[in-house]
């Protein structure tokens, strides 16, 4: 079924729709950093011929010391699915709410939590979890003063594209609240999705039980090794910033004038309101372009298409592109909004 695919295997998409692949694909589904990754020199024999460090170490004290906490406080994990499942296990007895819509996988490890669709709703549930930067809308909001009003609440907040943030204002410091747990991506920004490596922030009492659940030598010793080159490349990580501040508002604009909804969003992707998700997307793959479908996201049912900044000239022939389905094809796309 289309729901179940996700989007970052392209070559899936195609086959479901039965679309012959294009000799060249541009894949906007995926919203991980295209900035072009640095390289590092690093001894692949040396590093898959022995076991890795089960403890992180060097992971630990860079860590540690960027959020000035405790290394108590940190835990290390095979990119953040394996955080949500971990702490599924730790959790599974008490009531959790979802903020939606947002990322599939919560409700795959917390089956039985409930999908909440307001804010204010959280001091109802022992575990509420929260993306901020939001997936799949882009959305950033402040946290603090509702972690404050429900502290009896277990706040579980996914910040995996907090580091996109089309801002130079620093996002909201919430590893100093006992009932807060962050889930932070290694993978995302760092080009480190195949690798698989995050971390998550909290109290010790909490990395302490996660420990429990969580296998022997689950990062593997090249994904540590890479993830700590790319933590201490300040140059890669400022001129990636910089890039999306630059074009994500160049791409958004030139897809509003081109009359097309665009959402607000906070970071490197967007959505963008449609009639006809199917069939826009269909003509998309022709075209040799992949976008993200939205049928599987509660609330948003398939009424938007999902798409991530991209390369300047890449970003163009997507407009352009897009603007060619508009003209042939108006019905396509939301009624009065062209």
């Amino acid at each position: 079924m289309l729901i179940t695919l996700h989007g970052a295997n392209p070559e899936n998409l195609y086959n479901y729709f039965g679309i012959k692949i294009p000799e060249k694909i541009i894949d906007f589904s995926t919203n991980t950093n295209i900035f072009p990754c640095p390289d590092f020199d690093i001894d692949i024999k040396n590093l898959t011929s022995r076991y890795p460090d089960p403890e992180c170490k060097k992971l630990l004290k860079v860590i540690s010391e960027r959020e000035d906490i405790s290394s108590k406080k940190i835990l290390f994990t095979n990119g953040i699915n394996e955080a949500v499942f971990l702490l599924a296990s730790l959790l599974k007895e008490k009531r959790t709410g979802i903020f939606q819509p947002c990322y599939t996988e919560y409700l795959r490890a917390f089956h039985d939590a409930e999908n909440i669709f307001d804010i204010s709703q959280a001091g109802n549930y022992k575990n509420f979890i929260i993306a901020n930067p939001n997936n799949p809308t882009g959305i950033y909001v402040k946290l603090s003063e509702i972690i404050k009003k429900f502290p009896d609440t277990l706040f579980i907040i996914d910040e995996a594209y907090i580091d996109f943030l089309l801002t130079d204002k620093k996002p909201e410091r919430l590893c100093g609240f006992e009932n807060v747990i962050l889930l932070r991506s290694l993978t995302k920004f760092f080009h480190l999705s195949g690798a698989r490596i995050g971390y998550v922030i909290a109290d010790e009492k909490i990395i302490d039980a996660l420990k429990k659940f969580q296998p022997t030598w689950s990062v593997n010793a090249i994904a540590q090794e890479l993830a700590y080159k790319f933590l201490n490349d300040k140059e890669f990580y400022s001129a990636s910033r910089e890039f999306y501040k630059k074009h994500t508002p160049e791409f958004i604009n030139a897809l509003k004038k081109s009359g097309f909804e665009v959402m607000n969003t906070s970071v490197n992707f967007f959505l963008i309101r449609v009639e006809n998700d199917i069939e826009v997307i269909k003509f998309l793959l022709k075209s040799g372009i992949v976008v993200r479908h939205t049928r599987n996201f509660p609330g948003l049912d398939g009424k938007y298409i999902r798409t991530a900044t991209r390369l300047p000239e890449e970003n163009i022939f997507f407009t352009e592109t897009l603007s060619l389905v508009k003209n042939l094809h108006r019905d396509f796309f939301q009624a009065g909004q062209l």
